[in-house]
This record gives C-alpha cells, structure tokens and sequence, in this order.
C-alpha cells in the first residue's frame, strides 16, 4: 500500500503516490478507461487525486469527478487548480482576480460533483492582479467551507514568502507548491525548497519521470517509439523537448544497472528519488492504463541509500538541470490569451 505525508505544517495527511489526470482523462484516453485508472489506484493504495479546471478546457474535472461518484467522500482526498483560460476563454476566464477565483471554485466543485476540495491552487502566479486580493480570496473559499486548504503552483521562493506572509495574516494554510521536479530537473532546490522549509510549504511534484524520459523508453540515435508522448502535441510535446538530446538520453540509459542494483525498474527508481527530499509530500502520476499504476505504487516507501543517491548523480551531473533562475520563468509576466 501507498504511504502518506503530512503536507507543510498542517495535519492533512496525502498519498506520497498522488494520482493526476493532467494530459489524460478527456484527452489521452477515453471516459471508461479513465474512470478504471482511478479505480484501480484506489485498490492500490493511492487516495490522493490531483487535476485542474484548465485541463481539456475543465472536462479532465469531470471524467474525475465521474470516477469517483458514489464514494464515501472520507476515503479520497481531491486537489484543483485555478489560473490558465478556461471555458470561453474571455477576459475574466483567466488569472487569479476575486472573479476569476470565485466562478472557478464554483464551476471546479460542480463538475467534481463535490461540496469541498481538499486542496485548491493557483495554478501559476498572476502578475496582473494584488497578491492582496487573490489570497483574501482565497482566505473567503476556505471560510466558506469550499476548500479545506491553498497552495500553488510553480511560485518563486520570493512569491512563496509574500504569500505565506499574508495567509498568515489572513489565517488560512498555505501548505503547498506544485513543481515540476525530477532527478533531470532540479530548479527548486536553490531556492525555492529551503524557502518552503522555513515557510512550513512541501512540494507536490509533477513529472517525477521528466515527462517518461526517466523511464528509459527513449534510445539515443532512434526514432521516438510510436504514440508516445514525444510524439502527441496534447500530451506535453513541448515539455518534453528539452531532454530529447542524445547525451541526456544516453546518461538516462546508465541509470538502468543502478536501478538493478537497487530492485527496481527506472520509473520507480525516477519516483523514490523525488521521494527521498524531505520536503516533498508527493509524487504525482499519471496512467493511461491500470496496470501501469502497479508499477508506480512500488516507490512508495523505498529507502535509496547513500551509495545509490550518489551514483544517479554522478550519472545525470551533466545534464541535470540546477539552474535555479528557471523558476522565474515560468509564470507568464502577462495573462496568457
């Protein structure tokens, strides 16, 4: 079974494997599929889910919220995002405004068929609108039952500090940030990790795998394999670029004797790693198939020694990202069209 961490300084327990239908549910895959890969992470222990209004224009929310109708409301705990241009897309379907906020906890709750989110983030940080205003609408939605608690997503450690600052203030828990971390792309330990430490914040991080390249699937010299997500402009083309080089391919493919070594297959090796820093609550996953989460579930609770952390270093060191002014590229400085 998954095991579970507390996330920041809170008493709110998640699965440290948390399940996330970015790129999948109302995309990838069809409605029955989807709805059996939540299922079937719930047999296996994972009772943490993770999605966003944005994802396939709010219809990821509601394969999700099919899935998990009819369940005892105690037994999983559900995480939304509010942000990127939904819907219509017009000029208040975006940013983190008190409107935008509102209409997007509403219409969140209502096709997750839910009275509560556990957790609900802003899914980047919005230049455009008073940190003020977007956390005193934040402070509203948990007063008002609607969110149990708030974090974020891709902050800086500077944005981290100014929230923290005012969710203080106005009393409600900012305890988490969601980064894009693996053992490829190491952007937040610089700055934005100790800052959360000292904040009471941990991270829910997303593509432990750097977008399947973890897993090893991808040769250096060879064609990408067909229908893979290299290849599939919704499932992230883009994000995948960046490693789709022959020498952090080739430095990928010297992990698999570690990962022998170790007992395990190269995407647990890719998951426990993320899990071994403390200040990561949780990994998030994604399926597009039941048995795949079988494969996944398996880093929970894995201990990597020493000898182990220092010899995945030693082979990604050249091509691991660590540059931490990455993490202020990432929010759009305007609101996205």
């Amino acid at each position: 079974m998954v095991n579970y961490r507390y996330l920041g300084n809170s008493g709110f327990k998640v699965s440290e494997i948390t399940y996330g239908n970015w790129v999948t549910h109302a995309s990838q895959v069809g409605n029955e599929a989807a709805i059996a890969t939540v299922h079937k992470a719930l047999d296996l222990g994972i009772t943490s889910f993770d999605t966003a209004d944005t994802y396939a224009n709010t219809a990821a929310e509601v394969v999700l919220g099919e899935a998990l109708k009819g369940l005892d409301r105690t037994d999983y705990e559900v995480f939304t995002k509010v942000y990127w241009p939904i819907g219509k897309k017009g000029p208040n379907d975006q940013g983190l405004s008190r409107k935008h906020i509102f209409d997007g906890i509403h219409g969140s709750l209502s096709r997750l068929g839910v009275d509560y989110v556990d957790l609900y983030q802003a899914h980047r940080y919005d230049y455009e609108t008073p940190l003020e205003e977007t956390m005193q609408a934040f402070a509203d939605i948990v007063r008002q039952g609607k969110a149990m608690y708030i974090g974020v997503s891709e902050w800086t450690a500077e944005q981290l500090r100014e929230g923290a600052a005012l969710a203080k203030e106005l009393k409600f828990p900012l305890v988490s940030n969601q980064p894009q971390y693996s053992a490829l792309w190491r952007v937040i330990e610089g700055k934005v990790v100790p800052a959360s430490e000292e904040l009471g914040i941990s991270q829910i991080v997303w593509s432990p795998m750097a977008q399947g390249v973890l897993s090893g699937k991808y040769l250096p010299g060879q064609p990408v394999p067909e229908g893979s997500r290299a290849t599939d402009e919704k499932s992230g083309a883009n994000f995948i670029s960046r490693f789709m080089k022959d020498d952090v391919l080739t430095a990928v493919q010297n992990l698999k004797p570690i990962a022998e070594q170790a007992g395990l297959t190269l995407p647990q090796l890719s998951i426990a790693w993320v899990l071994q820093n403390p200040n990561v609550a949780a990994a998030l996953v994604g399926a597009s198939r039941p048995e795949q989460l079988e494969d996944s579930v398996k880093a929970s609770g894995v201990v990597l020694d020493a000898e182990v952390l220092a010899a995945i270093d030693a082979a990604l060191a050249p091509v691991a990202v660590t540059d931490v002014e990455q993490t202020y590229t990432v929010s759009p400085k305007g609101r996205p069209a």
